[in-house]
């Protein structure tokens, strides 16, 4: 029996990458994004329920392999593994768009521990959310392999 062909083991790979909602195209998978998402989901109940500021500052900052270990994802090895070989320039980017989700969330959550007022961790709570959300959005193209030229516009503002 002859070996398999490179195409072959492409296709199985990228079947088990799909399997696992990874995109083969870019070794990335959207379950990271719920990291994001969860903060921004306590920021937005922040106006009308200010104790929710609360539940947003035990959010922490996690790098992709952190999440999938700390995550029951089931292939959290393959996730990993995948992001390790992804391309490097896409892993850049979208590497560059979760610094800058984290900063955000950081700088935010520290300025809220410091507000005196629910008022005040109202108004940066909106604040952040208008600016994190369009950044998850953009780290879901980069997932999916697109939305590049997008990305460099936003950061360069």
């Amino acid at each position: 029996m002859p070996p398999p062909t490179m195409a072959r083991i492409d296709e199985a790979r990228a079947e088990q990458l799909r399997a696992a909602n990874i995109n083969p195209r870019t070794g990335l998978a959207t379950d990271y994004l719920n990291h994001f998402n969860e903060a921004v989901m306590l920021l937005e109940m922040v106006p009308d329920m200010p104790e929710c500021a609360e539940d947003f500052l035990t959010w922490t900052p996690l790098s992709y392999a952190e999440h999938f270990w700390a995550s029951n994802f089931k292939a959290r090895d393959l996730a990993i593994e995948a992001y390790e070989c992804a391309d490097p320039k896409v892993r850049a980017n979208f590497d560059n768009l979760t610094a800058t989700m984290t900063s955000i969330l950081t700088a935010v959550g520290n300025a809220m521990r410091e507000a005196q007022q629910d008022k005040t961790r109202a108004t940066l709570a909106e604040q952040a959310t208008a600016w994190v959300k369009p950044l998850v959005a953009l780290a879901g193209g980069v997932i999916n392999g697109s939305a590049e030229g997008d990305i460099e516009a936003v950061m360069s503002n």
